[in-house]
């Protein structure tokens, strides 16, 4: 909640001087950066706070996973926080091609050509999104008004998911129900919570004041131009891992789907458990190993996700396919955690299969 704020009002001062012009959205960056007086400070604040946003948002999401705080009576819950997750991945998005570089805008050809693949309706949707027949000035007019609508509407949901909170109850480690031993939230959680403020804002001000183009690419310093495609294309941190799986097949119809499976598959988690007394993972040491090397599968997709389409890229495509099953099967196997390793030599044998394919 206070990134989500930070990044409110960084980007109402940001707005207050960007030029949502082709022709002078990377000259107003530029200014920002150089002329208005700690331009830089807002701008590399509301750039590195989108990374630390995403960052608690993984986090959360993980120990959510591991805790297993997914299942009733927190079905609504969930699912209001993986919607306030896919507002957040569109708003991330829209605001990565407003600096107008070279990265963001490849980065924007890229990936609404993806949109171009659904049925019937794909090309009038990316000449409805485009505002023309190329990425031009009402393009990005288009993503400047969404990166603002975007955020009010996580606002909305937001609201949605603390009523939900406050109506269910928060989980707890051991996973069980526990009406007993509440204690006040003032001041034992908010003294743990401003501890753990002050240890993310001291990670993000040092970003800032000393490695502040850190997480950024270096061709974002360069502005867009049309008929110069970059060598390799990449997004920023965040949006590697999905990247990984669009690029895990060369059917753009079939990598775009599974990219957009991968973030829906999450709304059925909740539905693969029906109620359970014991919902923790510390009680179930198959979950947990399971639940570890699925982490690390997505960290291995997302140190994927960065590589150009070359050698070890070439050398580990097998073993991006075999990442892949490994990422979906997880969600279906949480019913049978006991048998977790069943199920890996299930994707082992059907890597094979496909390899021999």
């Amino acid at each position: 909640m206070f990134f989500l704020a930070l990044q409110f009002v960084t980007g109402i001062f940001l707005a207050m001087f960007y030029n949502p012009n082709s022709i002078m959205a990377y000259a107003s960056i530029m200014e920002i950066n150089n002329e208005i007086y700690y331009g830089w400070w807002m701008r590399y604040l509301h750039a590195n706070g989108a990374s630390l946003f995403f960052l608690c948002t993984y986090v959360h999401l993980l120990k959510a996973i591991y805790y297993g705080s997914f299942v009733y009576p927190r079905q609504a819950l969930w699912m209001s926080g993986i919607i306030l997750l896919i507002l957040m991945i569109m708003t991330a998005f829209f605001g990565y091609i407003l600096p107008w570089g070279q990265m963001s805008f490849w980065g924007a050809m890229v990936i609404t050509n993806l949109l171009s693949t659904i049925p019937l309706i794909g090309a009038d949707f990316i000449f409805l999104l485009w505002g023309g027949f190329s990425i031009q000035d009402a393009t990005l007019d288009r993503f400047y008004a969404l990166h603002f609508i975007f955020p009010i509407l996580m606002l909305i949901v937001l609201y949605f998911h603390l009523f939900f909170l406050h109506e269910f109850g928060s989980n707890n480690p051991l996973g069980v129900v526990s009406v007993i031993d509440n204690i006040f939230f003032s001041p034992y959680y908010v003294l743990k919570d401003f501890f753990s403020l002050l240890v993310l804002l001291s990670f993000v001000f040092y970003i800032v004041y000393k490695m502040p183009d850190l997480l950024g690419h270096p061709l974002n310093y360069e502005k867009a131009n049309p008929l110069i495609t970059p060598s390799h294309i990449v997004p920023e941190w965040y949006f590697l891992f999905f990247y990984a799986i669009l690029r895990s097949v060369t059917n753009k119809f079939l990598g775009f789907l599974l990219m957009l499976s991968s973030i829906f598959v999450l709304f059925f988690l909740s539905k693969l458990l029906k109620k359970l007394i014991i919902r923790s993972s510390i009680f179930k040491p198959w979950h947990v190993c399971w639940f570890w090397i699925f982490v690390a599968v997505c960290l291995l997709l997302g140190w994927i996700g960065s590589l150009p389409v070359m050698s070890p890229f070439f050398r580990i495509r097998f073993e991006i396919i075999n990442f892949l099953l490994y990422y979906f099967v997880n969600f279906f196997s949480f019913r049978w955690t006991y048998r977790a390793f069943d199920v890996w030599y299930l994707c082992i044998y059907i890597r094979g299969i496909w390899c021999n394919s």
